[in-house]
């Protein structure tokens, strides 16, 4: 028997809301194709004039790409990036686990309290921290540029995907005589990984773009950040905004790519952990 396929009934009312959803698909991928259409031109000015846009000009990027520093910069990123992912997962992990499967006095009361430093807005903290670092030597290193990658919101996300691990299955593994650290990296920490895999996108993201503490962090330029490297590229009697805009293109691509490989995952922690955007 050959399969019926039904036809979508368009109605007034479906009609609205797909041209509603590609106004907002517009909206959101236009930038992107401004950024691009910028840099390969030569422009001193934020206009964009089609006529200018060459396509053929690759200039802005050899320039980007074959600058001093640039390399280094890179670098600088990708270690801080992976070591600020690495310590994220690891240290939010084994907090979530303790508010989510262990039972102490004042625990509630302790991640409420924890959670309310999300509220803290990262510029008052900043003078403290800084102050902090410069005192123990620290500043110009990467553990200054990772260390403040960590926040509650690591822990919120997790512990809220952990909330749906089973009790018993716990319990079972320590009948079974599993010790507490094979519980939490052999059964626990596989059942989370859709949730490791978004704080590990989120986390690239945050510290990727990180602009402002990269910049009071560092005054030597071997330790500058990609995104403090192509500030740089802005002068201050002119500048040419198809090269600014060329950079944020070049340090657009990395976080693009890696959402592309884990969007599915991303995903998927996102709607099982019950965060809605």
């Amino acid at each position: 028997m050959e399969k019926m396929k039904k036809q979508r009934k368009w109605t007034p009312l479906s009609v609205i809301g797909l041209l509603i959803l590609i106004l907002f698909a517009v909206i959101c991928v236009a930038p992107f194709i401004y950024m691009v259409f910028m840099s390969f031109t030569q422009s001193t000015t934020l206009m964009l004039h089609l006529e200018d846009v060459n396509f053929t000009d690759f200039s802005n990027f050899e320039y980007v790409l074959g600058r001093d520093g640039f390399l280094r910069a890179l670098m600088n990123s990708a270690i801080v990036v992976v070591c600020s992912c690495l310590f994220n997962c690891i240290v939010s992990s084994m907090a979530a686990y303790g508010f989510a499967k262990k039972r102490f006095p004042g625990r509630d009361a302790i991640y409420r309290i924890y959670l309310m430093t999300l509220m803290i807005p990262g510029q008052v903290t900043m003078i403290p921290v800084f102050i902090m670092m410069n005192k123990m030597n620290l500043l110009n290193t990467y553990f200054s540029l990772v260390v403040l990658i960590l926040n509650a919101f690591g822990v919120f996300l997790l512990r809220s995907f952990m909330d749906s691990v089973p009790d018993e299955l716990l319990e079972a593994a320590k009948v079974d005589g599993c010790p507490e650290y094979r519980i939490f990296i052999q059964i626990v920490i596989p059942l989370i990984k859709p949730a490791l895999i978004s704080l590990v996108v989120f986390t690239f993201v945050t510290s990727w773009n990180d602009f402002l503490w990269p910049l009071v962090s560092t005054t030597d330029s071997s330790m500058y950040t990609l995104t403090v490297s192509l500030s740089l590229l802005k002068t201050q009697y002119a500048t040419n905004y198809g090269l600014v805009l060329a950079g944020a293109a070049v340090s657009f691509v990395f976080p693009f790519i890696l959402y592309v490989f884990l969007q599915k995952q991303f995903v998927e922690g996102i709607a099982l952990s019950g965060i809605k955007g």
